[in-house]
């Protein structure tokens, strides 16, 4: 974004970290968590089916296309929908990016479930609990991108939380879910303020992405604080078998 000029030559302001977060996440602090090529990048199959592009050009598309295999899937944000050369659209859906854009903790609740570190042995109930509420996509080693923590009752997983997307600066909330059976009883609330408040005792604040359809998530995420920051596409690509 050109934000000026200087005796004639014009001044490119820096990009934001989250304004192609899942490129930056794979360039610099989850680069480990995946693979890339010039102007392309992907998290590992088993991490995230989430990949990056420099630019959704075709050369970026060509890059991606030799980080995948034949038929398998890729989840982009992408600024419109454009062309994809050498890829089938399975869907697109757009989502909000909402960034809690203050260093300010949230007031402590008078009374706290008491929440468990989820790990590798959680990993077959994590994935039920998403499968069944659809907070978006997870898969077996989703939980290895950073820190995941849930409520039991009865030793059954009914509610977590969890942190995907790192970028500097900024750690992203996700799989936000709650069993349907334990609804409206302020879990989601009480396990997102946990991760917040982690966030902050690293210095680092949290931003989320949520469909903008998802007015009960919009209403809640905005009563913790995060605000609106750009509306995105996102969409899942496949290559050609």
């Amino acid at each position: 974004m050109v934000t000026g000029s200087r005796r004639g030559h014009t001044v490119e302001a820096p990009m934001h970290p989250l304004d192609n977060a899942i490129w930056t996440a794979l360039t610099t602090r989850q680069a480990h968590l995946g693979r890339s090529e010039r102007g392309a990048c992907k998290f590992h199959g088993d991490v995230s089916i989430l990949g990056g592009l420099a630019d959704p050009g075709p050369d970026g598309y060509a890059a991606l296309a030799r980080l995948v295999e034949p038929g398998e899937q890729v989840g982009l944000l992408v600024e419109q929908l454009t062309p994809t050369p050498g890829f089938e659209l399975v869907v697109a859906a757009s989502v909000i990016q909402m960034v809690r854009d203050t260093d300010q903790p949230l007031p402590a609740p008078e009374t706290a479930p008491a929440f468990v570190a989820l790990g590798d042995a959680d990993v077959p109930e994590m994935i039920a609990l998403t499968e069944l509420t659809k907070p978006g996509p997870f898969a077996r080693r989703t939980h290895e991108m950073g820190d995941y923590i849930g409520l039991r009752s009865d030793g059954h997983l009914i509610a977590m939380v969890g942190e995907r997307m790192r970028v500097p600066g900024y750690t992203e909330i996700s799989a936000v879910c709650t069993h349907p059976d334990h609804l409206g009883r302020g879990y989601a609330r009480a396990l997102m303020a946990v991760a917040i408040h982690r966030s902050l005792a690293r210095g680092e604040r949290s931003f989320l992405h949520v469909r903008p359809e998802n007015t009960r998530a919009v209403a809640l995420y905005e009563h913790l604080g995060f605000a609106q920051r750009h509306e995105r596409q996102y969409v899942i690509l496949r290559s050609p078998v």
